[in-house]
């Protein structure tokens, strides 16, 4: 049996604030994709992040390599 194959998506987020933050996670929801992790980004000399990456993950719909048809 073989493992089932992610398709995988990264979203820049930046002002990072909670409504930036809301809207990205809810699209990507919608589409059908599962959060992964978040990872934030700061500047020197600064506690706020300047901006996050988001990664989200979802089965293939063809359950193959590469993007599925469509």
């Amino acid at each position: 049996m073989t493992a089932p194959r992610l398709r995988y998506k990264v979203v820049e987020v930046a002002p990072v604030a909670e409504d930036t933050l809301e809207k990205a996670l809810e699209e990507r929801a919608a589409e059908g994709w599962g959060i992964e992790s978040v990872h934030f980004v700061t500047r020197e000399g600064s506690h706020r992040p300047a901006m996050a990456y988001l990664f989200f993950t979802r089965l293939r719909e063809d359950g193959g390599p590469g993007h599925p048809p469509g």
